[in-house]
């Protein structure tokens, strides 16, 4: 039995759980389900980023204090365990005090090599990113990312972390590993990236204009900028640095997160780790953006999509379907309530439901017993998950259905008498079967009910899994 740990980001505690990011951790969820029933001992990690400018003033607009805020909303994303079937064992918040005390930690690390030093500085900075930004970076004086929002120009001093030590010890990590970012283009984009220069970045602000962070060791006049304390959890949660053999038997592990993430993920936490002297991360797949009807999701274009309201309105394994295998894996795709239901009709409805449905009404008829088997999920599904190519094991399932579909018709099963009958229904009962242990990753709940009708000796029709969407 393996060890095997993977992390989403931690989304920030400012807005209500979105279909992006439920996206993100039903990705994990399948992983972590896989590697579970392949036998591997799992730590699957998620929580809540819960410092920073941005939070601070939500906080403030609230009429409430910072950690109230937090608490409300940690609350809401720890909601999404429940509505979307998810298998975590670790739920971090970045005000859990071991997270502190782990950030403050780390950060002596990279100060006592050298890495951290305090200088003044002018910049402007994005606080929807939370992320300081170049003039070559903005349209129109604007983040691209947060158009609706005025660049701030920041002057203070602040201490820095040197980056740029690390320029030629990221490519020499990039060349070496060639599989590190998946997919590769954003590998080559990260290279190609840090090869034209990395700046030093500021890693903490005036406490007297911004409190809401964790404070800097030896310096109460300070608090560290959000995102060194934010990508410690990856190891805090494993419960470094007091926790050696959890840490050692588990990290390095493979983390989940957006393009957005790239530059946090796959360049200054991995200098971050090399300044601390720990291992960097073992892989890292990074995913598109969800847009709605060809626009960015947001409020004031009302298309934000509530991943709980579709999973109460569709069912937990219909939207995970649909996560999973109708939307790229690497680029970005377009989801709309139409296209949600035509996967729901083509896949689920009259896929695998009708395909169940009709199997075990004519085995019930016939008092069909078929000899039970212990099935795991086939290699193709598992190479499949191993390169993250969620979508075509879903696709090479999905076939298994069609097959069976089209078994039924052309020899016209239920026409069939005696043992011809028993023969066609007795195979039309292993498919099933095998479709349910390589659903289990995917869709918990409709493998489960499906080895409940067919996973023993004896038959039995349960209720449908999938009604058919009827439009008004």
């Amino acid at each position: 039995m393996g060890k095997f740990y993977i992390t989403t980001t931690l989304p920030y505690v400012n807005a209500e759980p979105h279909i992006g990011f439920a996206m993100e951790i039903i990705r994990a969820d399948t992983l972590a389900r896989m590697h579970r029933l392949q036998g591997d001992d799992v730590f699957f990690n998620t929580g809540t980023d819960e410092h920073g400018q941005k939070i601070y003033q939500k906080a403030l607009e609230s009429g409430v204090e910072p950690q109230t805020y937090c608490d409300e909303y940690a609350a809401k994303f720890g909601n999404l365990k429940s509505a979307l079937n998810l298998s975590y064992n670790n739920f971090i918040r970045t005000t859990d005090e071991h997270h502190v005390k782990a950030a403050q930690e780390f950060w002596k690390l990279c100060e006592a090599k050298g890495d951290i030093y305090k200088k003044v500085y002018k910049v402007k900075y994005c606080v929807g990113c939370e992320l300081e930004k170049t003039d070559s970076e903005l349209v129109d004086g604007k983040c691209g990312l947060h158009p609706n929002q005025e660049i701030e120009n920041i002057e203070e001093e602040n201490y820095f972390f040197k980056f740029s030590n690390y320029e030629q010890k990221l490519v020499d990590m990039y060349d070496s590993s060639p599989g590190f970012v998946v997919p590769d283009f954003r590998q080559n984009e990260m290279r190609i990236f840090v090869k034209s220069g990395l700046q030093d970045f500021s890693v903490s602000r005036l406490k007297s204009k911004m409190p809401w962070g964790v404070e800097v060791p030896g310096d109460p006049t300070q608090v560290m900028y959000v995102w060194f304390d934010a990508l410690v959890n990856y190891i805090s949660a494993l419960g470094w640095p007091s926790d050696d053999k959890k840490f050692e038997e588990f990290w390095p592990g493979i983390q989940v997160c957006g393009k957005d993430n790239l530059r946090q993920q796959t360049a200054m936490w991995q200098a971050m780790l090399m300044s601390a002297g720990l291992p960097n991360s073992k892989q890292i797949f990074v995913g598109g953006f969800l847009t709605s009807g060809g626009q960015k999701m947001s409020k004031s274009l009302g298309n934000v999509i509530n991943p709980i309201e579709w999973a109460e309105k569709y069912g937990t394994d219909a939207l995970r379907n649909f996560l999973l295998s109708e939307v790229s894996v690497f680029e970005d795709s377009d989801v709309t309530e139409d296209r949600f239901k035509k996967a729901f009709q083509t896949n689920l409805a009259n896929g695998i439901g009708n395909l169940a449905a009709r199997v075990a009404t004519m085995a019930e008829k016939i008092n069909l017993k078929v000899e039970e088997q212990r099935l795991g999920i086939r290699e193709a599904v598992v190479n499949n998950l191993n390169g993250f190519r969620f979508d075509e094991a879903l696709k090479f399932i999905w076939e298994d259905v069609k097959t069976a579909d089209t078994l039924i018709n052309q020899r016209e099963v239920w026409k069939l008498k005696g043992e011809e009958q028993e023969y066609f229904l007795a195979d039309l009962v292993r498919i099933i079967r095998q479709v349910a242990a390589d659903l289990a990753p995917f869709m918990p709940e409709t493998s489960e009910k499906l080895m409940t009708s067919f996973g023993g000796e004896v038959i039995k029709r349960g209720p449908n899994l999938f009604q058919r969407i009827e439009e008004k």
